[in-house]
């Protein structure tokens, strides 16, 4: 993809949270563990290596057109909740309850296209009726 990019095109993808931008996230110990074990089993296996998502954001990173990569969080089904709540680095406390309904993620990732704050940003995102979500967002 970033190679056929026409100039300026806008890209947006999208991964798993363990892909870190800037190294500044905090992981969970379990997750950690997971990736770990879970490459060196599916790795030599060529089923979906945790490293191969990490060399293409790594590429995608460094890239010199406008991109956006949404980290996602436990997939919930149901209705529209609305745009979901995201932060910079994983670990951060709005993003603890982990679950963001699908729909909604493919809707942030749909507005990414125009909207430009996200340019050049991984956000880690998270349903934003999750009750630390609207905690933080001082919703009831």
């Amino acid at each position: 993809m970033l190679d056929l990019a026409p100039a300026g095109a806008r890209l947006v993808f999208s991964c798993d949270r363990h892909i870190t931008r800037d190294g500044k996230d905090v992981y969970a110990l379990e997750l950690r563990a997971f990736v770990a074990v879970f490459g060196v089993l599916a790795g030599p296996a060529r089923f979906a290596d945790p490293r191969d998502r990490a060399e293409a954001c790594c590429r995608v990173f460094v890239g010199y057109t406008c991109w956006t990569v949404v980290r996602g969080s436990g997939p919930e089904e149901g209705e529209s909740r609305g745009p979901p709540a995201w932060s910079r680095h994983v670990g951060d406390p709005v993003l603890a309850d982990d679950i963001t309904r699908r729909v909604d993620f493919a809707l942030f990732r749909a507005e990414a296209i125009t909207d430009d704050e996200p340019v050049h940003e991984a956000p880690a995102i998270v349903g934003c009726r999750t009750p630390v979500a609207r905690a933080h967002a001082g919703r009831p």
